[in-house]
């Protein structure tokens, strides 16, 4: 029997999937042709879903430590007992050193919208520090909104009537293939793509043009472009007028960028830029497609605000196919009723996410006593994992992990509580790389005694005495509630709420060019200065000034980029055996001379280090990357040999804006191992 679902992982295209099943069994995963966006057809590693489901070595039951932490070492328990155990060690550090010292720890590892909050209420209820959720796209949205505003952007299907198309740090080909289709429709129609990204990806090898700039100078090189296009007079008076501000002082800024400052910084030729600057500005309708990479730097929202500038000095919003594109979807959000804010005491402290390393080990007044980790795995994803690791091995740390597998994190955790898959539960899934909204049910029953991440709250809630409604609604409830709570948004104005209760992808009521209705800036226009980040004590004009890592100096001259991995999605997949084999391990790009320099052969194994910890994998001597930058694909977890994770070597400094990590701005240094 063929079941339709809906992929969970935190990826933009959302896909659409068909489930086969055979008593009981998972045994085949493919993409649903129905699907208006993703029409299917699905990536290498959905299509191991079944692995992934049915693992031999998936956890099934809960585990209790019975080793030293960090052993793995485990004795099964029944539910009860787990759940026991859990509620009393709150109860016992609550009691002790007040409710702050519980911590919890989660993200996106499931993006429907009730089992990815289900923990939101039973924590601010409990009085636990409050997480602050900003470890991806915090700086991204931060500088997007300060030039543009907050809301949808020009829908990617649009892309395919455009005539030049910009791929803007995003490996699209590995992170958003979807789009791909619809990009290489404007190709045959004459499109030119250029990608811009520090090394060449799966993506740039399909390109056109590949601008290989340095990583961090992402704002210098679009304010060398917005030079030309001013002083080539290549820009749309009239929309600059009417729908901007601050366009005088953008001029004055950008006239301090020449292309020829620009290719100092950059790594380019001038050449370059100014044939680049060119094409953009004489394109019938050029298209912007934003990836997270440029805003993974300290000064990372700058480099997304001033990008994002360039569609409005030639008013691409307004040319069929042109525009940008950074998130997509809207509504349904998130239902107060199942987040209950309102339970949360006044001035309860939060705890950046970023920060686990530093709120793990040097916390105070109360440290953290009780970390309760779900939908995550911080010791491969949590920048400076070094000092995560290290906190994680506190003996006097209680720690409560759910998990499907063993994981780094999970080798430390004194109980493990079991969790669903995806395809064993319900959920309302929006995305964010198409309009569509779907709602999954659940393809089979949970396998084993695994449990979804609601039933456990629930549980956990009833053990310690929490009556609010909240505590008691099941997945159909819950997914009702947000579909009630978000009525009111425009977004859902009009849309067959009835085939979405029938399963079937619906899309919002969203344009495909939502600047068409403005810009929800505080002006209403775009902010070229932006008096919200003066307010900040921020820049208020677009600043292409690169901000490196400043630890170590002159020790370690290579810059470290750690791209996603074709085969992986953040740290997922390592658990699918046949997926991690395919991988190869942990490597790390080394171009020729940086290589030849350094005594590396291809294939060696090599410690790329620096004063935060070190990582260990296999040298690939390549020109797919430039001398002064070394790339290492994919979190692979840190138990693999080679291995130890590659971010050993994040900082845990934040951004200059949305207080996200810099997870693509690190300095080390690289040698042969032996």
């Amino acid at each position: 029997m063929w079941k339709r679902a809906v992929c969970t992982k935190d990826c933009p295209d959302t896909c659409g999937l068909l489930v086969k099943v055979e008593d009981g069994t998972i045994t085949k995963v493919k993409g649903d042709p129905e699907h208006p966006y993703t029409q299917g057809f699905i990536c290498k590693k959905g299509a191991r879903f079944p692995e992934h489901v049915h693992g031999a070595a998936r956890l099934t039951t809960p585990l209790k430590r019975t080793g030293p932490k960090g052993s793995g070492e485990f004795a099964p328990i029944t539910w009860d007992e787990a759940l026991d155990e859990v509620a009393a060690n709150i109860r016992r550090v609550a009691d002790e050193f007040g409710p702050e010292a519980v911590l919890p720890y989660s993200y996106a590892g499931h993006m429907g919208v009730v089992h990815r909050f289900a923990g939101h209420a039973f924590f601010n209820k409990l009085g636990a520090s409050r997480l602050d959720y900003t470890i991806c796209s915090a700086a991204a949205i931060a500088g997007f909104n300060a030039s543009l505003g907050s809301g949808p952007s020009t829908e990617i299907q649009e892309a395919a009537g455009a005539d030049l198309i910009v791929i803007w740090g995003s490996n699209t080909l590995v992170t958003n293939v979807h789009a791909w289709p619809h990009f290489t429709k404007a190709r045959k129609d004459g499109a030119k793509i250029v990608v811009i990204d520090p090394y060449r990806n799966h993506t740039a090898r399909e390109a056109d043009v590949h601008l290989m700039l340095r990583p961090g100078t992402d704002a210098a090189l679009a304010l060398a472009v917005m030079h030309v296009l001013i002083e080539e007079d290549m820009i749309d008076h009239g929309f600059i007028a009417a729908q901007t501000i601050g366009f005088d002082q953008l001029k004055e800024r950008a006239g301090e960028w020449p292309p020829s400052r620009a290719a100092e910084v950059c790594g380019l030729s001038e050449a370059e830029i100014v044939e680049f600057a060119r094409a953009y500005g004489t394109a019938r309708a050029p298209y912007i497609r934003t990836g997270w990479g440029p805003a993974r730097q300290l000064a990372g929202g700058m480099a997304m605000r001033t990008l994002c500038l360039l569609p409005a000095l030639v008013n691409a919003f307004a040319k069929p196919g042109g525009g940008i594109t950074r998130s997509l979807g809207g509504a349904p959000g998130t239902a107060p009723s199942l987040i209950r804010d309102d339970l949360r005491p006044a001035g309860t402290r939060t705890v950046n996410m970023v920060h686990l390393g530093h709120a793990l080990t040097e916390l105070a007044d109360p440290p953290v006593k009780l970390l309760y980790n779900y939908l995550s795995n911080p010791a491969a994803v949590a920048p400076q994992s070094a000092q995560v690791m290290a906190g994680l091995a506190r003996e006097d740390l209680f720690t409560v992990v759910q998990e499907m597998y063993m994981t780094d994190t999970a080798k430390f955790a004194d109980v493990i509580l079991p969790g669903a898959s995806f395809l064993e539960t319900g959920d309302l899934y929006r995305c964010y790389g198409h309009n569509y909204v779907q709602i999954g049910r659940p393809a089979i029953e949970p396998v084993g005694d695994s449990r979804s991440t609601l039933d456990i709250f629930q549980g956990l809630a009833k053990r310690l005495g929490f009556t609010e409604e909240v505590f008691s609604l099941t997945e159909e409830q819950c997914i009702e509630r947000v579909l009630a709570e978000s009525a009111g948004s425009p977004y859902l104005k009009g849309v067959d709420l009835d085939a979405l209760r029938r399963g079937e992808p619906v899309r919002l009521n969203i344009p495909a060019n939502p600047f068409a209705e403005g810009f929800k800036t505080p002006s209403g226009k775009v902010e070229f200065f932006s008096q919200a980040m003066a307010d900040q004590g921020l820049d208020p004009l677009p600043d292409g000034t690169p901000v490196r890592d400043p630890e170590g100096g002159d020790a370690y001259p290579l810059e470290y980029l750690t791209p996603p991995h074709p085969l992986l999605l953040n740290s997922a997949f390592n658990e699918v055996e046949s997926i991690r084999e395919r991988t190869g391990g942990p490597r790390v790009l080394i171009h020729p001379d940086t290589a030849s320099a350094r005594g590396i052969a291809q294939g060696m194994t090599v410690r790329v280090f620096n004063g935060r910890g070190q990582n260990t994998a296999r040298a690939e001597v390549t020109e797919d990357t430039r001398p002064d930058l070394l790339v290492a694909e994919g979190l692979h977890w840190p138990n693999q040999k080679p291995g130890e994770g590659s971010n050993q070597l994040t900082s845990q400094r934040l951004t200059d804006m949305g207080n996200t990590c810099a997870f693509h701005c690190n300095k080390v240094e690289v040698e042969p191992v032996g």
